[in-house]
């Protein structure tokens, strides 16, 4: 799940092809529906990105009580309005009235405290949760911006990779090789340094045994000199998420790895995609598998939007839409952009709108 910033924007004003009293406000690579006539291009407004829960008075005063999503209906969903995408949500609010949404936008002011917008946290399964302890040595993951929010993540033509983004949960697990101890974290509990107590019915630590990821591990740190090894990957299946890609988690849970990092003389890099390939190789007679490529080239913002869409390839039939994909740099560096690495999502406009659709973290 993305950051929640909530930001001033400049706008690009599109026409709405469906309804006369609308148009379509762009920022970065979104569109959100406005009244036609609020706002001209070039002019700033803040944007409220999708996934952020906003306070009632809010709400009422920008027109939307009882329009968002959630049993609260206060929570930014994306929607389809006269058959067009609307994603987030562009507006003035008072609060804001004497301040120059230009300058903020240079500043890259964040209002979301000042507007009383949180983010919105799913509810965490039990399978999903248990004991935590306290693992200052664990190796967390980051959270990965929508290439849609941030566009300039990557320059044209830059070597990238996009891999199928599967609609699960993520499971962090950290090797130490001079213990010998196996650390084992959610997304959420991860990003506090907390790991999870072994349990048997835990699903993450059901999914690092049934995939011996300890084996690997070892394996890992003996070919790579590493003194810590993440292994991260997707656990998904009938019961994890409401895409199940013909996996029934009671059993064996479904599991792709999409990301490796090691801890070598104290320093912690992140394998780059060559060696991610190669290292996974090393250890393919255990039979883990990997989140599927689906592309690497040139970056080219037009050709990987299509690509996010359209249906999944893991279960190799097609059984649900593709929730988007994952495009990161062929060689890792660091990006100004994101203040991170150069890693980015483009989420499909069909997952998006789904209905019924569960986003446990």
């Amino acid at each position: 799940m993305s950051t929640l910033r909530v930001t001033a924007e400049p706008l690009t004003i599109h026409v709405h092809p469906n309804a006369d009293a609308l148009e379509l406000a762009q920022v970065g690579l979104y569109r959100a529906v406005v009244a036609k006539g609020a706002y001209r291009t070039g002019e700033h407004a803040v944007y409220i990105p999708e996934q952020a829960i906003l306070p009632a008075e809010l709400i009422e005063e920008i027109g939307l009580t009882g329009r968002l999503a959630g049993p609260g209906k206060d929570r930014v969903k994306a929607v389809r309005l006269r058959g067009e995408l609307s994603q987030g949500i562009v507006c003035r609010p008072g609060a804001l009235a004497d301040v120059d949404l230009a300058a903020a936008h240079r500043a890259g002011t964040d209002f979301a405290e000042l507007l009383g917008i949180v983010k919105w946290v799913p509810p965490v399964p039990v399978s999903m949760s248990g004991d935590v302890v306290s693992a200052a040595d664990l190796l967390p993951w980051t959270d990965i911006e929508n290439i849609a929010r941030y566009p300039g993540i990557f320059e044209p033509g830059e070597p990238v990779s996009a891999t199928e983004k599967i609609h699960g949960t993520c499971c962090l697990y950290t090797y130490l090789a001079e213990t010998g101890e196996s650390l084992v974290s959610s997304k959420g509990f991860g990003s506090r340094y907390l790991a999870l107590a072994e349990a048997d019915k835990n699903l993450y630590w059901r999914t690092v045994h049934a995939y011996r990821l300890p084996e690997a591990a070892v394996r890992m740190a003996e070919s790579l000199g590493a003194r810590r090894v993440g292994i991260y990957g997707e656990v998904f299946g009938k019961g994890v998420q409401d895409l199940a890609y013909g996996t029934d988690a009671g059993h064996r849970p479904g599991y792709a790895v999409f990301d490796v990092c090691v801890d070598v003389d104290g320093a912690v890099r992140w394998l780059d995609g060559p060696e991610l390939t190669a290292v996974l190789a090393s250890v393919a007679d255990l039979g883990i598998p990997r989140v599927p490529v689906l592309y690497e080239g040139p970056y080219d913002e037009a050709l990987l939007l299509a690509l996010a869409s359209g249906t999944e390839t893991v279960s190799g039939t097609g059984a649900h839409i593709r929730e988007g994909i994952v495009v990161r740099a062929l060689k890792e560096h660091r990006n100004d952009v994101v203040g991170s690495r150069t890693i980015g999502k483009i989420v499909s406009a069909e997952y998006a709108t789904r209905s019924g659709g569960t986003e446990y973290e």
